[in-house]
């Protein structure tokens, strides 16, 4: 086993790549993001969709994005319409996708033929696409980096600012230059007067870029000051690991999809990397609809726990908040 200083100091390492990467990714589409931020909040007003879908590990970035449309985290904000289309693209895409929808498909660095074709009927189809990497709209986008991991985060992070700034273009659509309750997320644009579409679209990148290097910032102070705890929760799992543990992970909404990314990354991992035994409770919608509806939410995690943990297992609960009550009773009943 890696001892924790280096392990720490591997952490660290990594933190720092990503920031070098994403400092100079971001800035560079940042005008793309906004363009294509008005053009899908034109589209939702209109009556459009947003449909998603991803291969392999990238399906659960369609469905984050797919619950941060329908159940924004910005109070006040209205439910815009959303679905995840992953488990069967092809068939859902030609069934539903029309010229006024929003098509989004997440693939590997390398990018995947599947999902060009598709996108490229939906195009067709007078539908506005959305590919990482590939295109946003009518611009490139190439991919940031050839690492799957740093690849995945950092899309992420692009297209949270797709739903929050979507929600800045529909305010100002419908009540001029105030952003409203978005204005916490992009605290630049409350202090603008806008006096066009430009002056709007230019100050929408400026605030994805601030937002971009605020994200930086948080790595490198999380880089600096947890590394080494980190590291030691790094080896007490590994621990498990070696005596035939399993890391069950679980979370609600967008939580929960990265619950269901962390276990296929683990037993789906890279060429060169090892799988690791991992299950997702977040990933069994028939067993939460189940407890939620006979039992209450507050069990959802629970009572997966009573019937598929085991003394030796990892529980992994992530979460925004930290409050989550069926987090904290699934951690109680790990324990």
């Amino acid at each position: 086993m890696v001892p924790a200083d280096e392990a720490a100091a591997l952490l660290r390492s990594q933190f720092e790549l990503r920031n070098r990467i994403s400092a100079d990714y971001i800035p560079r589409h940042s005008g793309q993001l906004a363009r294509v931020c008005r053009e899908m909040a034109d589209r939702f007003r209109d009556g459009g969709r947003l449909l998603a879908l991803g291969v392999g590990p990238y399906i659960t970035d369609a469905q984050h994005i797919s619950v941060e449309f329908v159940h924004p985290v910005i109070v006040g904000k209205r439910a815009l319409p959303a679905l995840d289309l992953s488990v069967a693209p092809r068939p859902m895409l030609a069934a539903l996708a029309g010229p006024r929808d929003i098509v989004m498909g997440f693939a590997p660095p390398a990018g995947d033929a599947v999902l060009d074709e598709l996108l490229k009927s939906a195009r067709e189809r007078g539908a506005l696409t959305c590919l990482w990497p590939g295109r946003l709209g009518e611009d490139e986008l190439p991919a940031a980096t050839s690492d799957p991991f740093v690849h995945q985060e950092l899309t992420e992070m692009m297209y949270h600012t797709l739903w929050e700034t979507v929600h800045v273009f529909l305010d100002q659509q419908s009540g001029g230059e105030d952003v409203g309750a978005a204005s916490f997320l992009y605290p630049f644009l409350s202090e603008q007067k806008t006096e066009s579409k430009a002056d709007t679209l230019a100050d929408v990148a400026a605030s994805i870029r601030q937002k971009a290097a605020e994200d930086e910032r948080l790595r490198a102070l999380f880089a600096d000051e947890q590394a080494e705890c980190f590291a030691e929760a790094v080896g007490a799992v590994r621990r498990r690991l070696d005596v035939g543990g399993a890391i069950v992970a679980f979370g609600n909404g967008g939580s929960a999809t990265d619950a269901n990314d962390l276990v296929l990354d683990c037993v789906a991992p890279p060429d060169g990397c090892l799988p690791i035994p991992a299950i997702s409770l977040s990933m069994e919608p028939a067993n939460l609809s189940a407890v939620a509806n006979d039992v209450g939410v507050e069990l959802m995690f629970q009572r997966q726990l009573i019937a598929n943990g085991r003394p030796s297992d990892v529980a992994v609960a992530i979460s925004t908040s930290g409050k989550s009550k069926n987090l904290a009773l699934a951690l109680r009943e790990a324990r």
